[in-house]
């Protein structure tokens, strides 16, 4: 049976805006409250998917979160009409009101853990949703990404979905943007590589200063509980605390890996040596992996950070020859673009370099990879998908026609506080969950 990777791509909410909300994401600070484009935005995130599927990738689409989140607000307090709700909120709480108008759903690496079939025990491929707890406005999203997967995945014959886990930054988990899987085949059994910032009960181990760690290494072992795995396919690898200081906040900001290929910056990790050895040796057949370590004197940790070098999309093309798929940064980057044009010759699997503009998500802190949620499965398990999340050019032309009629051009800081954009957002995302089949899965819905 066929097995391949399919990559679900987030559709960027209606209310799109920059908040600068994430301490540690030096693209989202330096950012913070200028003007979004949402329609922009969305559009260029279709287009990126429609190009995957022009490569023959399957390409699905996630659906956004509801934001403002009235119910959050009502939650700490805040009383009335919803328009009360929001008025009162940007008047007596406005950081508060930033926080629950967060367009960070748009980022899906950071949606949920997934593990194929082929390496769980029961043979299913399981899911756990992020619970984000280090970022106040990331944590109102596990609820309804859960419902979201399980709209998407609702086969349970060959589909096991979990509940995040506790919220508490003991169990934080900042989902598969510290999550990598690498493999001599989609169909063949894996090896997962978890990646964590912080031990949460040690306190004695190393650590970043200036930044938060988002994810623990407990949070790690109870998802590869959670999934079934064997310990003998799993490795925890500790993100260095000094590229966290850098700005690193995610694994996928300075690594990426597919199939046999592990793309990763030298100071990505703590003991590379000998983690790296670890991850050989579970492999099996090391002379079939291909470790891509980029030096600093190729390209530094702060030229990765500005283009996201590690933050793009690695896959496998139907001919079985692997690309790399850019944010136009990279290649509008002298130094970076040249590693890039280099790295196609060097003999690896990857040999194509394919570059897309999706600046909207770059200012906010988030580049291709950001905006991908990454799904390996069989031909089998991929007819058990909804399949109105599929994208075919019917489904891209009804969602653009469905952006152009409901976004708007610009939102500033004020407009959040419009209680006009909550009512178009549900009007927007209502239609959403009938075009692509999804059910009640919105609180305003229930």
């Amino acid at each position: 049976m066929k097995y391949f990777e399919a990559n679900f791509d987030g559709l960027v909410g209606p209310t799109h805006n920059y908040a600068g909300l994430s301490v540690g994401n030096v693209a989202s600070l330096n950012n913070a409250k200028n003007s979004s484009n949402p329609k922009q935005a969305a559009l260029q995130g279709l287009q990126k998917m429609k190009a995957l599927s022009d490569l023959g990738m399957v390409q699905g689409v996630l659906a956004p979160q509801e934001r403002p989140d009235v119910y959050t607000l009502r939650r700490l307090g805040f009383t009335g009409s919803d328009a009360d709700v929001i008025a009162k909120a940007a008047k007596q709480a406005p950081s508060v009101f930033r926080a629950v108008c967060s367009a960070s759903s748009m980022w899906t690496a950071n949606a949920a853990t997934i593990s194929p079939s082929k390496d769980t025990l029961d043979g299913k491929i399981h899911f756990t949703p992020a619970n984000l707890t280090n970022k106040f406005h990331r944590s109102l999203e596990p609820e309804t990404t859960g419902r979201i997967l399980q709209a998407m995945f609702n086969d349970e014959q060959h589909f096991a979905h979990h509940k995040h886990l506790p919220d508490n930054d003991h169990f934080g988990d900042e989902g598969a943007a510290n999550h990598t899987r690498l493999c001599s085949d989609y169909g063949a059994k894996g090896v997962e590589l978890f990646v964590f910032g912080r031990y949460a009960f040690d306190y004695n181990k190393p650590a970043p200063r200036n930044f938060p760690a988002r994810h623990t290494f407990e949070a790690c072992e109870a998802v590869s509980r959670l999934h079934g795995l064997s310990d003998d396919k799993v490795v925890y690898i500790q993100q260095s605390p000094e590229v966290i200081d850098q700005g690193v906040f995610h694994n996928d900001v300075i690594a990426v890996g597919n199939q046999n290929v592990l793309f990763y910056h030298q100071q990505a990790f703590v003991d590379s040596a000998l983690k790296l050895d670890e991850v050989r040796r579970k492999f099996g057949d090391a002379s079939e992996l291909h470790l891509i370590e980029v030096f600093d004197h190729e390209v530094t940790v702060q030229q990765a950070i500005q283009t996201y070098l590690f933050n793009t999309q690695v896959i496998t093309l139907p001919s079985g020859e692997m690309a790399i798929l850019a944010p136009t940064e990279c290649r509008d980057h002298p130094q970076v673009s040249a590693y890039l044009d280099q790295l196609t010759g060097r003999g690896t699997p990857i040999r194509q370099v394919h570059y897309y503009d999706v600046k909207q998500s770059m200012r906010n802190g988030g580049g291709p990879a950001c905006l991908r949620l990454r799904v390996a499965m069989s031909e089998q398990e991929h007819k058990a998908v909804n399949q109105n999340v599929l994208l075919n050019d019917a489904l891209f032309n009804r969602l653009n026609l469905w952006v152009n009629t409901h976004y708007r051009d610009q939102i500033s800081e004020a407009d959040l506080a419009d209680p006009q954009l909550l009512n178009e957002s549900r009007t927007a995302l209502d239609e959403l969950t009938q075009i692509l089949k999804l059910g009640a899965v919105y609180q305003f819905q229930r």
